[in-house]
């Protein structure tokens, strides 16, 4: 019992506050409650709560092609992105035969979790606070990368950018693609809420010469 509380404890350290413990609001989600909302609201020029952009869903996903020959690796991701995220993962399987890549039908080579709740709240604090300052000559997020209907996506290219990850243990460098799903109606307002979520998107051309003008 004691090694549990031990590991727990090792846990908290390493993830922050926003996870201290199990009774208390995730901090991205007190933000968004206290910060983000109210000024939404007034921006977007509704009253109703309900009708401003929030945070649905966040998808995590590890492609791991090298495991058509290699399972290890598969074994690896997964337990990797099983510490970052705080859930266990699925395994992600092939959905068409290609001879050259000896590749088959419904073959494991990939993994993924979706997030929603207390811990997509957790996941993005970490993301914007800890992991992607990590990230080596960092300049900011793209401000296009949207899908046309307010959901956007981020890749990494390696998963040691988390504090959680053991180096030393997940020696293998990993990349992961994250999808943010907002409720937003359009690019624009995801692009703002996003934004006031401490997401470090960078200013786009047409930005940067509206306010040269």
């Amino acid at each position: 019992m004691a090694k549990k509380t031990k590991a727990t404890q090792t846990q908290v350290a390493a993830t922050g506050p926003a996870t201290a413990g199990p009774a208390g609001t995730p901090r991205m989600l007190e933000h968004y409650k206290n910060t983000v909302r109210p000024a939404l609201s007034l921006a977007l020029a509704r009253t109703n709560p309900h009708s401003l952009p929030k945070l649905e869903k966040i998808v995590v996903n590890m492609g791991v092609g090298v495991a058509v020959t290699e399972k290890k690796y598969l074994e690896e991701a997964i337990g990797a992105m099983a510490q970052v995220t705080g859930q266990k993962p699925i395994a992600t399987l092939s959905k068409v035969a290609v001879s050259g890549f000896k590749l088959r039908e419904n073959l494991p080579i990939g993994c993924k979790v979706t997030l929603r709740g207390r811990r997509m709240y957790e996941f993005l604090d970490r993301l914007v606070s800890l992991a992607l300052p990590r990230v080596r000559d960092f300049r900011g997020l793209s401000s296009t990368a949207f899908d046309g209907h307010g959901n956007y996506s981020l890749g990494l290219s390696e998963q040691m950018v988390f504090p959680e990850i053991n180096p030393d243990k997940y020696t293998r460098a990993q990349g992961m693609n994250i999808t943010l799903v907002t409720s937003a109606r359009n690019d624009d307002e995801a692009r703002q809420f996003l934004r006031a979520m401490g997401v470090p998107l960078k200013k786009d051309k047409d930005e940067d010469d509206g306010a040269a003008a």
